[in-house]
Parts: structure tokens; sequence; C-alpha cells
């Protein structure tokens, strides 16, 4: 895994200082290294707090533990430890800068300022560089100052309401919220590349966490918006089509997905029963969404007469979409999970097995992405990165003194 690409990369040569915390920073670095770039993951001098979070192993000697997410999150990353904060700090920062193409900081704007990380100190370095942001809220509005998490947003753009119960909103456990606006970030500071690519220039890249959440629930709201729908929660209960719901079989649970007209037809076909297709009730998906107890009832009562296996076989054969409702030890067993060459084993320094680390979920045929180094253990890295940029071993061994790296 630590050996040299025989494929070349689409990133090679660009370098990325990622001062990211959590899941939304530091996953925009983790997708721009799995490409290729040369990312410097800087932490916290005794390590940020996304490196114990969901403790998986005690880590190496100097780590209290190591987290699950950081695993994940900052594979392919060399890592630096660094105090910005400190007068000596702010100069070894400036050397970075000088050397890199993007800078990654999810951090708020008044700490940005603070560690000399806003765009203006930037380009005062580096007139060209890149600097890719992400805040809960954005930069603008009467809550830019607010911090929050992936849960706060998806609470305000609606999704805890229409996901849970009538009388109790739910949350989902999958922070999609943080993933979703990394994947936004990457997106907008690959395109910063190519924009500076043909004109030379630099600029912000700005995500926001509100910003994806209502961009992925931007159905529900312009049906709001438009109709006055006023939806309530309905559990796994599918709103606007059916059946759409999680059913019970003999043994255990299958998701079932109906949407459209044909495949409501197969569905009724498999049903065995051409009411569905007559009454009125059920005329389209909207129609099919309101009366979705019924259908949903229906769907029950033919999966509690089969095995999981057998209702998943039937519809399947149907073309009918469906799935395993697993737990996370089911999915790490799936012959897709484990056939389709999405996870990854990379080893950890202080832990008992390999992390199954997931891959980059795009597919480059010419330059492929590729997990090639297990992320950092604290600090690292440090001392190369520092000769790199042209301190002796004697200055930096009272840098770590000082407690400045």
């Amino acid at each position: 895994m630590q050996g040299e690409l025989t494929v070349a990369q689409v990133l090679d040569g660009v370098r990325v200082l990622d001062f990211g915390r959590y899941i939304a920073g530091p996953c925009c670095g983790m997708m721009l290294a799995d490409l290729g770039a040369d990312v410097i993951r800087i932490e916290k001098i005794d390590g940020s707090e996304d490196r114990f979070t969901g403790p998986v192993g005690e880590g190496p000697e100097g780590e209290e533990s190591v987290g699950s997410g950081y695993v994940h999150l900052n594979r392919n990353k060399r890592g630096l430890t660094l105090n910005p904060m400190k007068p000596e700090g702010r100069e070894i920062v400036k050397k970075l800068v000088a050397t890199a193409d993007i800078v990654i900081a999810n951090l708020p704007n008044e700490t940005l300022t603070a560690m000399g990380l806003d765009y203006d100190s930037l380009c005062a370095v580096k007139p060209d560089i890149i600097l890719t942001t992400v805040s809960a809220f954005s930069t603008s509005g009467p809550y830019k100052d607010r911090v929050g998490f992936d849960g706060v947003a998806a609470a305000m753009s609606g999704m805890m309401h229409l996901s849970g119960y009538e009388d109790e909103p739910m949350k989902a456990h999958t922070p999609w919220v943080d993933f979703g606006t990394a994947s936004a970030a990457t997106i907008g500071t690959l395109s910063a590349l190519l924009h500076r690519r043909a004109t030379g220039e630099g600029q912000r890249v700005e995500g926001s966490l509100l910003g994806t959440a209502l961009l992925f629930n931007n159905a529900a709201l312009i049906e709001q918006s438009m109709i006055q729908a006023d939806r309530v929660g309905s559990g796994n209960r599918g709103q606007t089509s059916g059946p759409s719901d999680a059913f019970k079989c003999q043994d255990d649970w299958i998701i079932v997905q109906v949407v459209g007209k044909p495949l409501f037809e197969r569905w009724a076909k498999l049903m065995g029963e051409d009411y569905w297709l007559t009454d009125p009730k059920f005329k389209d998906d909207l129609a099919r969404g309101d009366n979705g107890v019924e259908i949903s009832a229906r769907m029950q009562k033919w999966c509690s007469e089969r095995t999981r296996e057998e209702a998943i076989a039937a519809l399947s054969e149907a073309r009918i979409p469906t799935g395993h409702i697993y737990k996370p030890e089911d999915t790490l067993k799936d012959p897709q999970v484990l056939g389709g060459d999405f996870l990854q084993d990379v080893d950890y320094p202080g832990t008992d097995s390999p992390a199954p680390v997931a891959k980059l979920h795009i597919r480059l045929s010419k330059t492929p992405a590729s997990i090639r180094m297990r992320a950092p253990t604290l600090g690292e890295h440090t001392n190369d990165i520092m000769r790199d940029l042209g301190y002796d071993d004697g200055t930096i061994a009272e840098l770590h003194e000082k407690r400045v790296i």
C-alpha cells in the first residue's frame, strides 16, 4: 500500500493543506488525496478532536486512542502537528502556504483570521491560492457566526420532521449532510483548480451544511411552498409513492421501493391483483403515497408469508427494487460489498485488526483513485515536512520543545 503508483492521477503535483476538523473538511481533503494530491493534515499538538472520536483502538504510543472516522477520512495524507497561534507557528503557516495550491479549513471566520488562514492573508503569501472553507450556515445571513453540526442543518432543512413520526422527529444516524458538503466542497475545489489553470487566478470556495441540507431536501420544500402539502413524518413509509416501506418477513426485514407506473404494474402483477390498477385511489404516485398505509399493509401480508430471501428473490425476479435491511455486521459479509471492490483493509498502529476503509465513491477508468497510505499517526511527518521547509534539526527540536510543532 505504501508503494509507488503505476498509473498517473489527476491531482499529481497538487499540494493541499488540510486544517479540517471532524468530517466535512477532512473528507474533502481525503477525496483530493485519493485523486493524487499531496495532502498535509495539520492538527493540534496533542491531536485534534476528530482523531479520537468513535475509538476503535488505543493507537500508538503518544495517542490516547484512534477514532474510526479518523482512520477513514485521513488516509493518503501526511500528518503535521502545529500551533498557528504562536508567532513561530504563524511563520510556519506562511512557509507552508507558499508551497501549496489549496487550503482547506472548516473553521469559524474569526478563527481563520486569528490563524492567518483568511483569504486575504493567504493571498498575501500566495496570490493564486485556493481557499476551501466549510461552515454551518454560510458566511452571510443572521446565523453566520453560529456553530453547528450535521444534525442541526438536517433538522433545519425539514428532514427530521419528515423522517420521523407525527409525534417524534427522527435524525439520520449517518451524517449525510457532512458527507454531502464534503462532496460539494471537492467539486468546488476541482472547479477552482480548472479555473486557475485557465486564468492563473485563485479563489475562495465556500460550502455550508445548511446549503447542502436545503439542496438535498429541496423537493419537499418546493412542494410545501407551491401546494402547502403540510406533510408529517411517516417513518419508513414513503409519502409520494407506494409501496415504499420497510417490511418484516418471516425471519428478517427488507426494504421495497416502488416508484412510477411501470413498477407499480409489476408489483400488482406480483400480488396477482388487478384491483390496484383500477381503483382511482391508486391512480398515480401521489395518490399511492396518500393511500400508502393500505398498500403497505398488503405488501406486509405478502412478506409475512415468506422468508427474507424468498421475498427478495421474487421481487428481484419481478424487477422491483428491494434489498436487505442489514446490521453493520451483515453489511461487512454481503457478497456484493465484498465482491464489488468497495472496501480495502488498512492497518493502523495500536489497533487489533485492519479497518475496512471505503474507497472513493466514484471510479475513473484512466486515472483511478486509490488508497495508498493509512492515516498518519499524530505528527508522523512533522519533522520531514519541516525539513522540506528549510528548518534544520536543531531548530525543529527547539520548536518541539516550545510546543509550536
